[in-house]
């Protein structure tokens, strides 16, 4: 399989973002957002898919972080596109039961090409630390679109937003790391009876 690598670079009168991925990486991660609980959650991201990834965004946060997470969803999204290229060999499907103490998140994914979101998580407060916790959403939703994946989260319950927010990003992440494992026994195939995963 030839390396799965991309780098992305994005700038609007709103965010300058660069980012880089490697799908068959470590989960080495190097976060610089400006904002420290996106940082920490794309830290788990990267982690547990083992995707190296790379993120740096200046953005308006004196405004508030929606452009800045929103866009940072935006451009990792279209760089896993570009590395995953025709989608050849991969497993495509994946889906894990994620616990953290009190909190279970459930993740599924078809790494399809045909991007959707459905998101059944509900946060008891509107922050976390400064966060806004509806932005957990907003970052998935601009991950799938560009990524071109069909991706389902469910939180089936959980009382700290902390930990509600975390299992997402790490029950995303290691359905991710299963989805775009190569498959032993089809490694050159585009696993769909189309022929293709670009949509």
């Amino acid at each position: 399989m030839a390396p799965r690598s991309a780098e992305v670079s994005r700038k609007t009168k709103e965010t300058e973002i660069s980012v880089s991925v490697h799908v068959d990486g470590a989960g080495r991660s190097e976060m610089a957002t400006g904002v420290g609980f996106f940082d920490h959650m794309l830290d788990q991201l990267s982690r547990h898919s083992l995707i190296d990834m790379k993120v740096t965004a200046k953005g308006d946060l004196h405004i508030d972080d929606h452009h800045t997470v929103e866009d940072c969803g935006i451009a990792l999204g279209q760089a896993l596109s570009r590395a995953l290229g025709d989608r050849r060999g991969i497993m495509r499907y994946a889906s894990i039961d994620l616990a953290m103490d009190e909190t279970l998140t459930r993740a599924a994914i078809d790494v399809s090409g045909r991007p959707f979101l459905v998101w059944n998580v509900n946060f008891s407060a509107p922050k976390i630390g400064t966060f806004d916790t509806e932005l957990v959403r907003e970052f998935f939703q601009a991950l799938a679109q560009n990524a071109g994946i069909t991706l389902h989260v469910t939180n089936h319950y959980g009382a700290n937003n902390h930990h509600i927010a975390e299992t997402c990003f790490k029950a995303v992440a290691r359905a991710l790391r299963m989805a775009l494992e190569s498959d032993p026994r089809q490694p050159d195939a585009v696993p769909s009876t189309k022929g293709s995963l670009k949509g």
